[in-house]
This record gives C-alpha cells, structure tokens and sequence, in this order.
C-alpha cells in the first residue's frame, strides 16, 4: 500500500514520499498543548478528549514508523568510518553469506566469478546475466543482518544499463555495488586479455550510477573499480581512479596492482576516499598481505575472493573421491547432522513454530464482533482530518486501517464511540465510509474517514 500523510497549515504543505518511514515534520505527543499552522497561526489541536485521542493515534503510528531499521547502505557507511582495514570475505549464495555472518564479519561481497561458477557452473567471462546476478543477490541479502556489496560487473551494458544495474541492486537489498570499466563481455581482472572502455565511458558509467542513486532516493555506496592496471598501464589507472572519486564513487579499486609499491602509490590519491583490495588467493598478481599490512598501506576494505568457492569445492572432490571408494566423509572433516541444522536455522524454526502454535485460539464474536478480526482492513486507509473552525485546514493523515488493531489500549473509544467497532462493522463495504464527524469544543470539526 503507498501512503501519502500530509499536514498542512495556512503556510506550507509537507508532502512525504512513498516509503516505509513515516516522519510529521512537527511531533504529535499526546499533549493538550500542541499546535499546528504557521508560527504566526497557532491553533491548538487538543482542547477535548476526542481530539487528544485522534492524536494520540497518529503519534502512536508516527512513532512506530519512525523506528525502521538501519539501512543496509548506511550500516556499511557506518562501517567504512570506523577505523582500521575492514575484511569483507566474497560469498556466492545464502548459505556462505550465512557462515560469513556467523564467523563475525561486519559486512560480506558478492563475487561474480563465484556465483558464475556455482550458478552456472561456468566461468566468470561475462556469460552470467544481470537478471541472474540480482536474482542470486537477493537470496544473498535476505539471508543475513550484514550489509552485502553486489558484484554489478561493468554494469551490463552503456550509462543507461548501469542505472538500471544500480537501481536493480538497490530493490535487491545490497548496501554497496562494484562497477567496473571492462568491456563486454568482461572476465575477472586477473586473468589474460583484458581491456577496458575508453576514460570518458568509464566516468560516464560513475556518473550514471549516481544519478540512479539520486533518483532512487538511496545512499548505496558505489565502489568504482578500474582493471586499466593490466590493459594499459598504472597511470592509467591512477588517473581513472581519480576520475572516479571526482564523479562520486564513495570507494575505489584497482584489480591486479603488482607490488606493494603499486599499492602505495593507489592508496595516496583522493585520500578521503576509502580504497578497497583484492586479496585473490592461489596465484593472482596482486601481493598477498594480512589486514594490519593493507591497514599500514592505506586500504580501509578488503575482500577476499575465491577462499569459500575455493575451499568448496576441494571439500566436495574429496567427499566424492571418498564416496566413490565406498566410504563417507570422517568425523571432524564435516559438521554433524545437529550442527547443520543449527547453521540452517531448524532450532530457531522450532522455537517459532512452538510460540505461534501456543498462541493460536479460536476467535471471540465477542471481542471482535460478527464479520470478524479486522478482516480486509489492512487493505483500506483511515483517513484523519481536522479543519479549524475559521475554514483552514490543520491536519489531513492518512495511515492503515488496520493499525489500530494493534493500539487498543491508545485509542479505545473516541468521543464515546468505539472506532474500532465501527471498523468492524464497516470492513466488508466498498468504497468510502464516514466513521466520525464531529465538531470539538472550540469549534473544530473532526472527521475520520474509511478509504
């Protein structure tokens, strides 16, 4: 459902957007003194107990919308300003994203040669499409608590792909997405051939995907990758990467620097921006180095690739190997039966399942009335509108009906008619209803509305 509150006064009109955030530009206790309207009109909204409770109502939602959770974008923010090098180890499905959460790390990367290999089964050389990679992304980012960085490849086409790449990442739930300036198809940075767009595409991809940002009203942060290193030269890459902080990347990165050196001379440009590094295990170019290494270097991110894939799949050929010759994995070389099912989350099920189960009870008619708990509500709009008497408009919200299944003991009754029973008896018409419609002591008129 989109909602649209408004509140209004003789001055100005606050328009909220279709989110799931629920902010009133002015708060609304359940005082008897607040007021609505410009700083030169202030008109009091609670002089009567019928109007206290209306309002009572909406700070009541207000409160409750204004507690969402932190974004995944601002959490990884969040991290990136804390001092040190941070480690974002490269998962490819839920359940490495799962391990990497649970072994303690503050936030995990997609791989793109990874989800190749254990989607497709196939190698990272631009074969797996946008539609899989945010597909896999999804599952990714509802699996764990951890802000997740998308592998956005080079964005799956020209500007106008990047922004439907980023925007695409953005509905996926990542907190961050990697684009690079390969050409199509791409492949991974370390492995022969690669080439890159020209410097004015490569920019123009940056700029895109902060314009889609922009538009998606988001904070993903945008870490701009360059594999020029390899294609033509470190000064090359250099200067992209400083392109790509003066475009608007929040974190850069160089794949397939050669030497600490190159590494240095990476982490001394665009200081305030943070670097990340590509620690490819088993043979790539880039100097293996430990966290407190990359941290002296400047590196404030640093992901590790290929180390679940890898180990992953040297597990499963020996497992095989094993079953083949008529025998299964030994203990201590697998997790038990009970471990697995605590890594999966069974106890956690059981324990819902016993809460839910323990709390279901056959419906009252008295306590609900005969059509019913509530029943459609949460489809409909309660609409609340105060007009002061002199004509002008003080308060006009809109919230789902069905909140105040949750608020009985806020707004019992209102005016002495019981606004919860009147929904009850109204759930099952179509079209607008009037619930109240009435004028307080001072002469306001409140009006309560089903949509």
């Amino acid at each position: 459902m989109n909602l649209q509150p408004l509140v209004r006064s003789r001055c100005c009109t606050v328009s909220l957007p279709h989110t799931r955030s629920f902010n009133l530009s002015t708060k609304v206790p359940p005082s008897s003194n607040l007021t609505f309207g410009s700083s030169l009109h202030q008109r009091p909204l609670s002089a009567s107990p019928a109007k206290r409770g209306v309002l009572q109502l909406v700070a009541a939602y207000s409160r409750g919308r204004e507690s969402a959770p932190e974004s995944p974008a601002k959490a990884l923010r969040r991290i990136l300003d804390l001092p040190g090098v941070h480690q974002a180890p490269a998962c490819f499905d839920a359940l490495s994203a799962k391990l990497v959460e649970r072994a303690g790390f503050q936030c995990c990367l997609t791989s793109g040669f990874s989800i190749s290999a254990a989607r497709l089964g196939l190698p990272d050389t631009g074969l797996i499409s946008y539609g899989e990679m945010v597909d896999q992304g999804q599952q990714i980012t509802q699996a764990v608590s951890i802000p997740v960085i998308g592998d956005g490849d080079n964005g799956y086409g020209n500007a106008i792909n990047v922004k439907r790449t980023v925007k695409g990442y953005i509905k996926a739930g990542f907190a961050g997405i990697l684009l690079e300036d390969q050409i199509s198809p791409k492949a991974c940075g370390h492995t022969k051939g690669r080439k890159v767009v020209s410097r004015e595409e490569a920019v123009i991809r940056i700029r895109a995907a902060v314009d889609a940002r922009k538009e998606s009203g988001s904070d993903i942060v945008i870490v701009a990758r360059t594999d020029s290193r390899q294609a033509v030269s470190l000064d090359e890459a250099l200067w992209r990467s400083r392109a790509f902080a003066d475009a608007g990347a929040d974190v850069l990165f160089i794949d397939a620097l050669t030497s600490k050196e190159e590494m240095k001379a990476f982490c001394g440009i665009s200081s305030p921006v943070p670097k990340m590094a590509n620690m490819l295990e088993g043979g790539g170019k880039t100097p293996i180095l430990n966290p407190l290494e990359l941290e002296d270097v400047g590196y404030k991110l640093v992901t590790y690739p290929l180390s679940l894939i890898g180990v992953s799949i040297r597990a499963m050929q020996e497992a095989l190997a094993g079953i083949r010759g008529g025998r299964i994995p030994p203990p201590g070389s697998m997790p038990s039966f009970e471990e697995v099912k605590e890594i999966l989350g069974f106890n956690n099920y059981y324990d819902e399942e016993k809460r839910y189960s323990a709390s279901i009870t056959p419906l009252s008619s008295e306590r609900y009335g005969s059509r019913g708990s509530f029943s459609g509500i949460w489809s409909r709009t309660l609409r609340v509108k105060i007009t002061g008497r002199d004509g002008f408009e003080k308060l006009d919200v809109r919230i789902p009906a069905g909140f105040l299944d949750g608020i009985t003991n806020i707004v019992p009754a209102l005016g002495g008619v019981n606004i919860k029973e009147l929904l009850n008896e109204a759930a099952d018409e179509m079209g607008g209803k009037v619930l109240l419609d009435f004028n307080d002591t001072i002469g306001d008129r409140i009006q309560v509305f089903l949509e």
